[in-house]
């Protein structure tokens, strides 16, 4: 399976408390006045460091964005990857996914508002985060249709990489979070009633 994309690398010093610090206090920022009008120079007055200080940690404010963005996501997927563990066919297994990516997906990105600017940034912007995080759903997915397959849950006709395309582009708007926004209210009902009609498609 896929690798987490690893945190962006850090300058200078590894004290991780000071990292922690800056990170928490551009998470607050960033939800107060948006992660595009913030500067750096605004998180080192809102911290008491010197911008020249911050950039001992971090390369750019990017680089702060990646590790919250990063952070997020790699929460999303620990409760995905958990959902499907325990699932005791693929079928079940696709099913969770759906349902685990729209349910974490909405209380992570938008019950938690100060974070949705940062998301949408990093989905517009196609950062390494979300790069990473879309390849590890789509090896993730390959893997359940390979298991059910094997199964005998799944057809075998369609290309494995063609049936794993097409399941991560019904995904996607529910898991992307400039999509999801405009899914929210259909979100929880969608990703129950998708997930049945591609496990109908998949029949042998």
């Amino acid at each position: 399976m896929t690798e987490h994309t690893p945190l962006p690398a850090s300058r200078g010093p590894s004290e991780h408390s000071v990292r922690d610090q800056i990170v928490e206090a551009a998470t607050a920022h960033f939800g107060h006045y948006g992660y595009e009008k913030t500067t750096v120079s605004d998180l080192a007055k809102a911290i008491g460091f010197s911008k020249a200080y911050i950039y001992k940690f971090f390369d750019s404010k990017q680089a702060i964005g990646e590790v919250i963005c990063a952070n997020r996501l790699m929460m999303i997927m620990e409760r995905v990857d958990s959902a499907i563990a325990e699932a005791p066919t693929a079928s079940d297994k696709l099913r969770r996914l759906f349902r685990t990516l729209s349910d974490t997906g909405r209380e992570l990105f938008f019950h938690d508002r100060k974070l949705y600017d940062i998301a949408a940034v990093a989905a517009r912007d196609r950062w390494p985060s979300i790069k990473g995080h879309e390849e590890h759903l789509r090896q993730l997915i390959q893997n359940i249709l390979h298991e059910g397959r094997e199964s005998g849950e799944f057809e075998r006709k369609t290309p494995l990489d063609e049936a794993s395309s097409a399941i991560y582009l019904v995904i996607r708007p529910y898991m992307n979070p400039v999509q999801l926004q405009f899914n929210l209210e259909i979100a929880e009902e969608g990703a129950v009633q998708l997930a049945a009609l591609i496990l109908r498609s998949l029949a042998p």
